[in-house]
This record gives structure tokens, sequence and C-alpha cells, in this order.
């Protein structure tokens, strides 16, 4: 999981800050779900794409350091399976995990670059997870660029649907109702020491234009000197 940065713009966006701790909490329990705070971390929003970049690095970084630690050992440390792994190792695969509305994203005016969203389906590639009222079959058919890469992007049907919301679950602490067995407790706690989510947090970038747009924006309407 990545937190996008606060500069990204969105209306009602806490603070990166609680929302790594937040979803470090939510993650306790979790043996195979971390969370990274790198993209939250930088000095401005990053671009999608550049976060993938990122993390694929990151991946080969640590493969080609196991594989040298392998290296290294004595022969008669070396068991069998080290062996077979470190001769036929291959490359990370990273994908991008979303919900199935995210591909519709793709079709707002400015909000994506044609060569990222080229790289992301071709290079990474997508995982979608379904989600009531959305049909990505829909949005990739429409979308020339997606289904020339369609082999690349994964439907998963959840076939007991969630519909949990997050727009909502923040409503409904905005209007002090209780959100148990939506949140894990320690979550909630966290929620209420700090008191994240208000009437005044979700007004927060209220009006802004989101990063991506004022970046689109200012490439297209450079001032003039």
């Amino acid at each position: 999981m990545s937190p996008v940065n606060d500069n990204y713009g969105k209306k009602g966006l806490v603070s990166a800050k609680h929302r790594i701790a937040m979803a470090k909490l939510a993650l306790e329990t979790s043996d195979w779900i971390r969370v990274d705070p790198w993209e939250s971390e930088q000095e401005t929003w990053t671009e999608t794409v550049k976060v993938l970049r990122h993390h694929y690095n990151e991946s080969l970084r640590l493969l080609r350091s196991r594989k040298e630690l392998m290296k290294n050992k004595w022969p008669i440390e070396r068991s069998t399976e080290d062996s077979l792994s470190y001769h036929n190792s291959v490359l990370p695969e990273l994908k991008l995990l979303c919900g199935a509305d995210f591909l519709q994203t793709f079709k707002t005016p400015n909000l994506w670059k044609e060569e990222h969203i080229k790289e992301i389906v071709e290079k990474f590639g997508l995982v979608c997870i379904s989600r009531a009222g959305s049909d990505p079959a829909q949005y990739i058919n429409e979308s020339a660029l997606l289904t020339k890469f369609q082999h690349n992007i994964f439907l998963v049907k959840e076939w007991i649907q969630n519909e949990i919301s997050a727009t909502q679950i923040r409503c409904a602490l905005c209007r002090g109702l209780s959100v148990k067995y939506l949140l894990p407790d320690s979550v909630i706690s966290y929620i209420a020491q700090h008191n994240i989510y208000t009437e005044e947090s979700e007004r927060k970038n209220e009006g802004d234009l989101l990063q991506p747009l004022k970046l689109q924006n200012t490439t297209v309407n450079p001032l003039n000197d």
C-alpha cells in the first residue's frame, strides 16, 4: 500500500502521517500486506507511473542483493534449493491493484498522460477488483490502448461483494455515527484520539484542482514573461 502525497489535492485528504499510521494499524494482523511511505514522503505529488518505477527498481535491488548473498555462500553451505533459485531466478513482476472504477479515470481529460497509461498497462499491468456500478470490461473495450494490452489487465470478480465505502465511513464519522465493525478497533481509537475526520477536515482542498490537473493547466497555458 502506497498512500498518496499530501500535495495531491484531493478534497478531504488528511495528513499522510495519519493515513500511514492508520494503514499500519489496520494491517497489524497481515503477514503479506505492508505500507510503504516513500510516495507520501516526497516533496510533492509523484505521478503514479513514477511510483511504480520506484517500487519495481526496489524489487530488482532486493533480488540482486539476494543473488549476491547466495553467490558468496561457500558451495558446501549452499543448498540445492538455493542453487536452483540462483540459476533460475526470474525478474519480479509489479502490478497496480485498484478498484474497477479506476479504469474509468483514464478517460478524465488531463488527469493522465497517454504515455503514462501505456507504460502502466504495458510494462506493469493492472489487477482490478470488481465494484458495484462499474463495468471494467466495457471501460477496456471503449479504449483502444486498454484493449491492446488487455492481456495485462486482470479482472477479479468478488463473489461476496464488499461495498464498504471510505467516503461513507468519513461521512459517518463527521456526523458522530458509529463505524464499529467497519474498521479495526485500533483504527477507530486512533481516529478518535487525533480527531481526524471532521466537517473541517472534509473541507480541506475544497475547490482546488487535483495536482495532475494543475500541472496540465500550467503546461497548456504557460504564463507569459
